[in-house]
């Protein structure tokens, strides 16, 4: 099982100082204690909304293990860091979440159809998903098939200034056809 964390710029998480590879403690119970990830990466930014001061890793999570029924969140007694996750990879790691598990209740991150970014970021699903940012923010886009709402494409761009413009709205087609030109 793979999982995702936020973390302080140091790798801290509420005063604890975590290590990369792998981090031990007693017991895991989601409400109090343990080591805490999520299964869907997005959950994370409840947590660390702040993506300009936060980190975010892929884990595994192992040992004990308690799950939250509030959101994806769970606890373990045994947390792996395996790699830190550049803001593009986290964006593209929970849009792949989110072709795997249809059936799971959409984000509240996730706006339909069009979406301006907030807190450096845009999530947007949708028959024909647009979106549009500041200078160094991550657009996401999830397309829906036409008769269904199963994602049938995604993309992530940057805000680069160069290639996508700050204040331009910009649709899955031409973010699919600038990664192609690289």
């Amino acid at each position: 099982m793979y999982a995702y964390k936020g973390f302080e710029p140091d790798l801290s998480c509420r005063g604890y100082r975590f290590v990369m590879g792998k981090n031990v403690t007693p017991e895991a119970n989601c409400a109090s204690n343990g080591f805490h990830c999520a299964e869907n990466p997005l959950d994370c930014l409840t947590y660390y909304s702040d993506m300009d001061r936060s980190i975010y890793c892929l884990v595994q999570p192992g040992g004990d293990i308690d799950e939250d029924d509030r959101d994806s969140k769970i606890a373990c007694t045994e947390l792996t860091i395996l790699r830190q996750l550049t803001r593009k990879e986290f964006f593209l790691h929970a849009l792949a979440y989110m072709v795997d598990h249809p059936c799971r209740k959409v984000s509240g991150k996730v706006q339909r159809e069009h979406s301006t970014s907030r807190n450096g970021y845009a999530i947007v699903r949708g028959k024909e998903p647009a979106a549009c940012g500041k200078l160094g923010d991550i657009l996401a886009f999830a397309r829906e098939r036409r008769e269904t709402e199963v994602i049938c494409q995604i993309a992530v761009a940057e805000v680069d200034g160069e290639k996508i413009q700050p204040g331009v709205w910009y649709d899955i087609d031409f973010v699919k056809r600038e990664a192609v030109q690289k």
